[in-house]
């Protein structure tokens, strides 16, 4: 039986399960995957699956800008900007990705002023900068304005500019699809992706999308954390599956912790504040920063803030009646400057703790932010099945993906510059590679392990809630695998994760229905978050040093000598057993430094002062 859903699309419903075709699948409607539909979509049959809408899209949700050097306000130039990159990512960034990250920087904002994203402007009309954590001028001398910005909702703007350009090429959207498991085939003895099963939200059928290319761009997994500026979705399901897979995942224990959510709720205040002036205090009213990096302050890379920030509530100097967050004052920027460049985040302070930016301090404290580490690839995001070798028709970009242009540290703005570049990387290359590749056939019964996850959970007779185990995976990674880190820490939530484990075994779902099944995707997405939290404490715990996003009370210096290599973990047992030793294999994959035409490291490792 055949039937269209999209225009010139023809689809096969057998057994139930309905059978599509595309050149090309793009798995997340996020700004990466929105701008590799954008390059893939006129060159070949594009298809984007999305588990949202895709202006709901976690993009949205970013505040303060996309760095490029234009040098529209103040000198600047790419390769400060590359040093910049490596230096904040505490040398553990691939420096060949860094400089193309930065070059290509320019023509990245370009292409988005081009597409009609409407930037905020410099009295003469130019694209308007302002300062960020991290972005110096001259090596780390100064502090210089390099974030091109619309307001304080850049993600936003963003995410909304893409759309519009997909929906004018005409690319193919399936929304609220739920892709659940990655299909590989082995060709020639080698394993290779072949398609993708989702399930549709809207009546519960599932969909196998057959493609020659499939690029993963699902976003994050900050929900591993209970406190977190990251929305309800991001589940890492794309990572998850991927890792079910048994292809390997990179530089897992690098996990950013935002310096400014609000506290005691994790909701995002941007850097754009402190680049606009805002200050750090503590309860007595110092401006803190001053000992932690006096050259460039509050403006410190967001793992240093982060880390002064907790270390002051560790001393007792913390502010309210438990002493447990410090203040972002933004008093002396003025109402004009907060109700016009930062309307958002002076609303959120008001809606959510009932304090006024313009005359009274935001209480804040660290939040779940960012992976520095996932999916790896090399430069023209292709999935690596190991350190080289490439998985012919598997690309990933955006927050999933490890590059690695961030390294152990992200730089604030260089997430939407990230999206931007290697997302059109990707639709680049993933649209050239079907254009000269064959389908890869698929299996018997494609469907066959998604079908019975599914059937499992709607017709199982388990008793342990879905929240239960999430809350208490949630409550243990913020004790023990947050901002500090030690030996006893992460092996408590190691424990805690395989008793969680056991009873997931036991989950049972309440709605039995087909149609917007919430309660059967939570289940699922549990799955997937107890995968990686325990990728993530496991490998934290293997790295005994400390660097950029993952401190180790136990071992605080930087050990280049032993961990200047990037961390692969790679799926080899049964995930059900007690120890992570007996399913999880760790090895190591070097960092590529870049060298100038005399020979020596343009980006040597330094003591990471500011």
């Amino acid at each position: 039986m055949t039937t269209n859903t999209h225009e010139g699309e023809e689809v096969t419903v057998k057994d139930g399960v309905t059978y599509h075709q595309f050149d090309v699948v793009i798995v997340g409607a996020g700004g990466a995957g929105m701008r590799a539909a954008i390059e893939a979509g006129p060159k070949a049959r594009t298809a984007v699956i999305t588990k949202l809408y895709p202006t709901r899209s976690h993009t949205g949700a970013a505040q303060g800008g996309m760095a490029a050097a234009l040098a529209n306000v103040e000198e600047d130039n790419w390769e400060w900007h590359t040093f910049d990159t490596v230096k904040g990512g505490d040398y553990l960034v691939d420096q060949d990705a860094a400089e193309i990250l930065a070059r290509e920087a320019i023509d990245a904002v370009i292409d988005l002023e081009n597409m009609g994203l409407p930037f905020n402007r410099t009295p003469d009309g130019k694209i308007d900068q302002r300062r960020f954590g991290g972005h110096t001028r001259d090596h780390g001398k100064a502090a210089v304005r390099r974030a091109c910005y619309a307001a304080d909702r850049t993600g936003h703007m963003i995410l909304q500019t893409l759309f519009q350009n997909c929906v004018k090429l005409g690319v193919n959207f399936f929304n609220e699809f739920y892709v659940l498991d990655l299909v590989m085939t082995e060709v020639d003895g080698q394993r290779r992706p072949s398609g993708v099963v989702a399930y549709e939200l809207a009546t519960g059928e599932l969909h196998v999308f057959q493609a020659k290319s499939i690029v993963f761009a699902t976003g994050g997994f900050g929900k591993i954390f209970k406190t977190t500026s990251n929305a309800h979705t991001l589940t890492g399901d794309g990572v998850g599956i991927v890792w079910r897979q048994r292809l390997p995942l990179e530089d897992m224990e690098f996990y950013q912790f935002h310096p400014t959510g609000l506290a005691g709720l994790g909701i995002l205040l941007t850097e754009g504040a402190r680049g606009e002036g805002a200050i750090l205090r503590n309860a007595s009213g110092e401006r803190f920063m001053e000992r932690y990096a006096p050259t460039i302050k509050d403006l410190a890379p967001r793992d240093i803030v982060a880390r002064s920030m907790v270390q002051e509530v560790l001393d007792g100097r913390g502010a309210g009646p438990h002493k447990d967050y410090v203040y972002l004052d933004c008093t002396h920027l003025g109402a004009e400057v907060l109700e016009t460049k930062l309307p958002d985040i002076t609303e959120f302070a008001r809606t959510y703790l009932g304090v006024d930016p313009v005359t009274e301090p935001v209480p804040v404290f660290p939040t779940a932010h960012y992976a520095m580490g996932g999916i790896p690839t090399n430069n023209d995001a292709e999935v690596l099945s190991d350190n080289t070798t490439v998985v012919p028709g598997l690309y990933a970009a955006g927050e999933c993906a490890c590059v690695s242009v961030h390294g152990s540290n992200r730089l604030g703005t260089n997430s939407l510059l990230d999206i931007n570049v290697f997302g059109k990387r990707s639709g680049n290359n993933a649209a050239d590679y079907a254009n000269r590749a064959e389908f890869v056939p698929l299996p018997e019964d494609p469907a066959k392990a998604v079908r019975e996850l599914v059937e499992g959970f709607r017709t199982g007779t388990g008793t342990e809630r879905v929240a239960d185990l999430r809350r208490e995976l949630q409550e243990a990674m913020d004790r023990g695998a947050q901002v500090f880190r030690t030996e006893e820490s992460l092996t408590e939530v190691l424990g805690v994760i395989h008793d969680l484990r056991v009873r997931y075994l036991n989950v049972g779902v309440q709605d039995r229905g087909k149609r917007y099944n919430t309660d059967l995707l939570e289940a699922i997405e549990l799955g997937f978050l107890l995968d990686l939290a325990e990728v993530l404490a496991y490998t934290a715990r293997n790295r005994k040093e400390s660097r950029g996003g993952h401190m180790r009370d136990d071992y605080p210096k930087r050990d280049d000598e032993n961990y200047m290599q990037h961390t692969m973990a790679y799926l080899s047992g049964d995930p059900h057993s007690p120890n992570p030793e007996d399913h999880i294999r760790l090895d190591w994959k070097p960092v590529v430094v870049t060298k100038n035409e005399q020979g020596e490291l343009r980006y040597p490792p330094l003591e990471r002062k500011y």
